[in-house]
């Protein structure tokens, strides 16, 4: 991967520079107890302000969820309330498992709403997104599946 290809897969929030691993303890355990000192001044590699999700992508993302999630979990809690009205106050008798797989969808969307919301949210501060998110997802989903795929290489 170029130098090119990195920076462009890179996140729009993510720290250029690539973290240290701290090195690996020997098995050997040490003869006699010592006293560690602490370092004077360790800093981290990064900063809370560069790992973190900048507050106008985060307020983006709570939106999307909150629309793509409330929506259906709100149609889930409807779709009992009239049900009972139904059952309670007219003759019309709905068959208990077309309520619960009616509200088991409605709630199951509101689950995948979760998801979807963060994902098609557009990550770059600058660039607000459309309305439904399908390309933002794609993007989002690309990078996460590429993270996992080089987690996976680190880890074998």
């Amino acid at each position: 991967m170029s130098a090119e290809e990195s920076e462009r897969s890179r996140l729009p929030f993510e720290p250029k520079k690539k973290r240290q691993k701290p090195a690996k303890a020997t098995n050997n355990p040490p003869v006699q107890p010592k006293v560690i000192e602490k370092p004077a001044s360790k800093q981290p590699p990064f900063k809370k302000e560069e790992m973190a999700i900048p507050e106008v992508v985060s307020q983006r993302m709570i939106r999307r969820v909150a629309g793509f999630c409330g929506i259906p979990t709100a149609l889930g809690i409807t779709s009992l309330v009239v049900s009972y009205l139904l059952a309670t106050y007219s003759d019309i008798k709905l068959p208990p498992i077309a309520v619960l797989l009616v509200n088991m969808g409605f709630f199951g969307i509101g689950v995948l709403g979760i998801t979807y919301g963060v994902l098609s949210a557009s990550w770059d501060e600058e660039r607000p997104g459309s309305f439904i998110g399908l390309g933002e997802f794609g993007t989002n989903w690309g990078r996460m599946v590429e993270v996992w795929r080089e987690t996976r290489q680190k880890n074998v």
